[in-house]
């Protein structure tokens, strides 16, 4: 069982020196971790740094992780609208690592309620039935009881929006409420994916889109990069606890699954994605929609630009 702290506690086994820091340095200026436009889009232009949480408590590695970006406070402020974006697109336990654990969404919705967000709205486009995935999945009772407010797609809230950058497509229908937020914070988690080979953060927006999604599956790499510049994300939370290295992005088998014991935050979303690909024997230029991303300067791919920080929770 997964066991639960409470960020006091977190805090106290901090300043008691029961959690290893390799090189952290504590950020105090709120701008210094996050955009300094809410609704910015289109390139990077705040450093590429990532913190990774390694351990055996999912709650806890996510509460350093984000400590160690400076705070939550960072990026949320007092009477923000936040969501909240995991993957709970499947019909799995936690134990399949087909969707983002539950204890990582815990963890980011208390930080962001503590940081003073007015509401976190936590919701996902799911692939099976959303009223199984969302309770199978862990989720949804881990959001309510942190305070989140939890809630179904409302198929008459998506928008249409125009993507200047689209090769391919040049507008696509998304989510009002994931576009209108103060605050995106995107919360995926690493796995294998039969088509794009992974699935990662700037995948995970696939759950704000309508339409037919199928039809972004052809040139899936372009469409991902192109999507990802409409979409302001000012935040990822990368679940990589347990990661699923086979027959994703479904999954089901427990012998596909492989325990890696990490969560990755930060706010460069290629740079996260990019870190990620690592876990699975890969390059961050195996992956199309990373690359793409990159070259539309959405993030650094070059893992030896990104000042990356390890913290044993």
């Amino acid at each position: 069982m997964e066991n639960k702290i409470t960020r006091r506690t977190f805090l106290k086994i901090l300043g008691g020196g029961a959690v290893s820091l390799s090189g952290l340095s504590f950020l105090t200026s709120r701008g210094s971790a996050a955009p300094g436009n809410k609704r910015e889009e289109g390139r990077v232009s705040h450093e590429s740094h990532i913190v990774v949480a390694e351990g055996r408590d999912p709650y806890a590695m996510t509460m350093a992780a984000l400590a160690g970006l400076g705070g939550m406070g960072q990026f949320v402020r007092r009477g923000d609208i936040v969501v909240v974006k995991p993957n709970m697109a499947f019909n799995r336990v936690p134990e399949q690592a087909a969707n983002t654990n539950p204890e990582v969404v815990r963890a980011v919705v208390r930080s962001c309620l503590e940081a003073g967000a007015k509401v976190v709205k936590v919701f996902d486009k799911t692939v099976n039935v959303s009223r199984m995935t969302y309770d199978r999945s862990g989720i949804a009772p881990a959001a309510r009881e942190a305070g989140a407010r939890v809630s179904f797609i409302d198929e008459r809230k998506f928008k249409e929006k125009q993507i200047a950058q689209g090769k391919f497509i040049k507008s696509w229908p998304i989510y009002k409420e994931a576009l209108e937020a103060d605050v995106f914070i995107n919360v995926p988690i690493a796995k294998q994916h039969s088509l794009a080979r992974l699935t990662l953060g700037m995948k995970n927006i696939m759950g704000v889109l309508g339409g037919n999604r199928g039809r972004l599956h052809q040139n899936i790499d372009q469409n991902l990069a192109d999507l990802n510049t409409v979409i302001p994300i000012h935040l990822t939370v990368m679940d990589a606890y347990r990661i699923l290295t086979a027959n994703g992005p479904t999954g089901g088998r427990l012998e596909d699954v492989k325990f890696t014991g990490q969560v990755i935050a930060g706010t460069d979303r290629v740079s996260v994605d990019a870190y990620s690909t690592g876990l699975f024997g890969l390059k961050p230029e195996d992956i199309g929609y990373i690359r793409i991303a990159y070259e539309k300067g959405l993030g650094e791919i070059d893992l030896a630009k990104v000042r990356v920080e390890t913290v044993r929770v």
